[in-house]
């Protein structure tokens, strides 16, 4: 497995060149392709090439011809004959409104003057001295906000934790059980003594293990026994301050209770001054609306009187207007966009730095597997100083093969040493990287040797017969 070569970069001007290439003739075929000559009842639309015009690139000098194009617009032969006849027409309405702005000169001398024939505006100031809304009014009285303290609260009990009380009482359930527990351990060794087993050997550690286990056991009994009484301790205490706390919620729950009362008597009252000053405002209201009324419908006269007299003064230049602004032909209705189809330009700059972004990725990953690869190898060398390492397939799990490398000849004959990535079944869960003493051994067996019904490798001849090869 040699190292891979990284892969050569585009050239960027070539790359530009090919794209701005792409892009003109591009858009000269979308030149073409919308440019479509239109028939319809009305009329015709047609586009002719009538020229080039010649554009150079800044960056390569390259010129491109690049066509320009004219659009004509035909009236069908009914729609031409109507355009002339309007024509015709609006020189005869022409004349005619010339003839009549003449005759309203006189209209137009004379000033306009509403205030002469109009009648009078609305009066504003009626609808002011109706007198003055009520704001305020009797609040009722004064809000209670505060009633009787009913006393501090319990939030503590007893001397403390009873931490003392659950010592006292383990103390004394061990001073009972410890020398029952001697005498036992004692009886214990004294009859392993008489069986002939050794202080040390493996079945005087299991019978004093049972022992230690049954007389642990025993102390944590003790423990959790003295453990149970301090918390009854505790919960008695509890107790007595949560009847103290029932009592004084009692006693804040009555004093709350006639300061509400209080309260909502005052509100009753605020409600009732409340209502009778939104009954009075309320009659000024309507005095208001009456009042405005009679205002509105004063204004309302004198703008129809105005507005009749606006119509007199209008109505003859409207006619000269209308006369000037007869009837058009209808012009051809063309689409805009032509056919719409376009020709999307190619991103050639784009795919080949896509190609090349490709090529990185992939030699990135091979240049990966190649760290990877040697990093493991070259890592066997540098360990415990040329001891041999497990390296047997039988105490590894998860295995991946990821490589391999090229070894010493053989026979005359080039090996293969495959390389995986792996986990110890007994070891701290870390992922490894190396070969398996059963392949090492195919090729070299001297670098191979077993202990204990295990394959073990060593580095140093591992890298030897590796390293021979490249």
């Amino acid at each position: 497995m040699g190292k891979p070569d990284a892969p050569q970069p585009p050239n960027p001007q070539a790359t530009a060149a090919a794209q701005t290439g792409t892009n003109v003739s591009t858009a000269v075929a979308n030149s073409f392709l919308g440019n479509v000559n239109q028939n319809t009842p009305q009329g015709s639309l047609r586009y002719d090439v009538t020229g080039t015009h010649g554009w150079t690139d800044p960056s390569t000098g390259k010129t491109y011809q690049i066509p320009t194009f004219t659009s004509t617009q035909s009236y069908s032969p009914q729609q031409q004959a109507i355009f002339d006849q309007n024509q015709a027409a609006q020189m005869n309405m022409a004349g005619m409104a010339n003839a009549q702005s003449g005759k309203i000169a006189s209209l137009l001398s004379t000033p306009f003057n509403p205030s002469a024939t109009a009648p009078a505006a609305g009066d504003a100031s009626s609808i002011t001295n109706i007198g003055k809304a009520k704001t305020s009014f009797d609040p009722g009285g004064q809000i209670q906000t505060s009633f009787g303290d009913a006393g501090d609260i319990t939030k503590s009990y007893g001397a403390g934790d009873f931490s003392q009380d659950r010592q006292r009482v383990e103390d004394s359930l061990m001073e009972r059980m410890n020398p029952q527990l001697a005498r036992e351990r004692g009886n214990i060794e004294q009859r392993l003594a008489d069986q002939g087993i050794r202080y040390g050997s493996q079945a005087y550690a299991s019978a004093m293990d049972d022992y230690n286990r049954q007389s642990n056991d025993a102390r944590f009994g003790a423990i959790s026994q003295a453990g149970s009484e301090q918390q009854r301790m505790m919960d008695m205490a509890a107790q007595r301050a949560g009847f103290e706390n029932q009592a004084q919620q009692q006693t804040y729950d009555q004093a709350m209770g006639r300061g509400s009362f209080a309260n909502q008597a005052a509100g009753q009252q605020f409600q009732q001054n409340a209502a009778l000053g939104t009954f009075e405002n309320a009659g000024l209201a309507q005095q208001l609306q009456q009042a405005q009324a009679g205002f509105n419908a004063q204004n309302a006269a004198r703008s129809q009187s105005m507005g009749e007299q606006y119509a007199q003064r209008n109505q003859p230049l409207n006619e000269i207007t209308a006369l000037m602004s007869g009837s058009q032909v209808k012009d051809p209705n063309f689409n805009a966009g032509g056919s719409g189809a376009q020709i999307p330009t190619t991103d050639y700059a784009g795919i080949v730095n896509q190609n090349f972004q490709n090529q990185m990725g992939i030699y990135g990953q091979q240049m990966q597997s190649w760290n990877s690869t040697m990093g493991g190898l070259l890592g066997l060398g540098g360990k415990l100083g040329g001891a041999a390492i497990m390296s047997d397939r039988r105490v590894k799990k998860d295995v991946d093969r990821i490589g391999t490398v090229f070894a010493a000849s053989v026979d005359g004959e080039r090996k293969k040493l495959p390389i995986y990535e792996w986990e110890y079944k007994n070891g701290d869960g870390q992922r490894r990287v190396g070969p398996m003493a059963q392949d090492v051994e195919k090729i070299d067996k001297r670098a191979v040797t077993e202990r204990h019904g295990v394959k073990h490798i060593y580095p140093e001849r591992v890298m030897g017969s590796i390293l021979k090869a490249a």
